[in-house]
């Protein structure tokens, strides 16, 4: 069976769900591009609100298939060079999408599936779901954005210690850290993702997509820098037929159906 990126709906949600059995969906060449095109289609479609990224039985994923690494090994080093910029572009296309995506995680995400699930702006994880950054356990550094994403998201000390020591790391300690949004019970994380997703659809897309703009934009950013884009996408926004619709809505104690 061969590595492959599924893709269904519920309601407004895209579900993106990693599928390679046989090698308990560890990630590959065919799922960085299919995710990479399933994005830029989701992206011009008002049909798609949100993205939820998860596993196929009960595995978010693997991470690196050691076999294909292992071959690897005897081709030019630029083979590997670019599958890993197939990797990086489906990254920077979750972090640049306009519209939330939500990783949907039960059992092990390893290596560069727990990079993959960094890079979602939020993630619902089963309690029983572990993490780890694997690579220095087979002598290797991280890719997929792991140390970016971690050396932000925890003091540096901790994103250290994960990278070297390669333990695992559960996912009620990464709610503690604040990385993990929401715990779900054994087998509900897919459907406590969607319920989130739910809510979010519900919100107004441009706004959402502001939000995640400026979210990214943050780190890197003066707080003068932050403030003027800040008050962009405000003005922006308050101009947007949703806003009309919101602020409407709110005053006649009504729910809004945003466009």
């Amino acid at each position: 069976m061969t590595a492959q990126l599924l893709s269904t709906s519920e309601g407004q949600t895209l579900i993106l769900t990693l599928s390679n059995p046989e090698f308990r969906n560890a990630l590959g060449p065919e799922m960085y591009a299919a995710g990479v095109e399933a994005l830029s289609v989701a992206e011009s479609s008002a049909d798609v609100r949100s993205v939820v990224i998860t596993g196929a039985n009960g595995v978010f994923s693997a991470g690196g298939n050691l076999q294909r690494l292992q071959n690897n090994r005897q081709l030019p080093p630029e083979h590997q060079a670019q599958s890993i910029e197939g990797l990086h572009n489906w990254i920077e296309a979750i972090r640049t999408f306009p519209k939330p995506v939500i990783a949907a995680v039960e059992g092990p995400a390893a290596g560069a599936g727990f990079s993959l699930a960094l890079a979602c702006d939020m993630i619902v994880a089963d309690r029983n779901s572990v993490f780890v950054m694997a690579y220095s356990s087979i002598a290797l550094s991280p890719d997929g954005g792991g140390s970016w994403s971690l050396s932000r998201a925890m003091p540096r000390q901790l994103a250290t210690e994960l990278l070297m020591c390669g333990e695992r790391i559960g996912a009620e300690r990464l709610q503690q850290l604040g990385v993990v949004n929401r715990l779900a019970d054994a087998g509900q994380a897919m459907q406590q993702a969607l319920d989130l997703c739910q809510h979010i659809n519900a919100r107004a897309p441009n706004a959402l997509a502001s939000i995640k703009e400026l979210m990214s934009d943050a780190d890197g950013s003066s707080l003068n820098a932050q403030l003027a884009r800040e008050r962009d996408h405000f003005v922006k926004n308050l101009h947007h037929a949703n806003a009309g619709i919101g602020i409407s809505a709110f005053l006649n104690k009504q729910k809004p159906q945003y466009n």
